[in-house]
């Protein structure tokens, strides 16, 4: 397989809703590490908020893999009882590969969004002061996920405010419910 193929692959299985998910995964657990964590000093945040966000990352692919393909599994076994074939007979199928394929790149893009994800609440403790750049995390995260929010209300044909407003309350309450907790350990 070459570069051109491996970009078509891509591109073609790609699908926004695993990026969207990730980045918001991502982004909310995050914020919620460094609002923790937020008790020590600058780099323990960081460190806090860069390993959690990688260890997020990493889970969410281990887990679209596994999860994914394990329905992949049952389909074909039905598939494949359903035809009256023996075990494993459409292994060898196109369409298995590709289901295969489509669910590894999925799993992909689905932690590498996470991962991208939880920078987003990380990088102003590179530039500003601990207190400013806990209200800014919170308040990037905020826009991010209100942006989100219309691009999904866009997609969904919903109203893109509320759709927006409604992405953007779920930040600021697991940022509320983050500060609650580590104000109460």
């Amino acid at each position: 397989m070459n570069l051109k193929d491996i970009s078509k692959c891509l591109t073609a299985n790609f699908d926004i809703r695993y990026v969207i998910r990730g980045i918001i995964d991502g982004s909310l657990s995050s914020l919620g590490v460094i609002i923790g964590a937020s008790g020590g000093d600058v780099s323990l945040i960081i460190t806090a908020g860069i390993g959690g966000g990688v260890a997020n990352g990493i889970s969410n692919i281990l887990g679209a893999l596994t999860a994914e393909r394990a329905i992949v599994e049952s389909v074909r076994m039905s598939q494949e009882r359903v035809l009256l074939r023996e075990e494993g007979y459409l292994k060898s199928s196109q369409a298995y590969r590709d289901a295969l394929n489509r669910t590894t790149i999925s799993g992909i893009w689905d932690g590498l969004s996470t991962t991208f994800g939880s920078i987003i609440p990380i990088t102003p403790f590179f530039i500003f002061p601990k207190e400013i750049a806990l209200f800014l995390a919170v308040a990037i995260t905020t826009i991010i996920l209100f942006a989100l929010g219309v691009f999904i209300g866009k997609m969904s044909k919903e109203n893109l405010i509320f759709s927006g407003v409604k992405m953007a309350v779920v930040g600021l309450l697991v940022a509320l419910i983050s500060f609650v907790i580590e104000n109460i350990l």
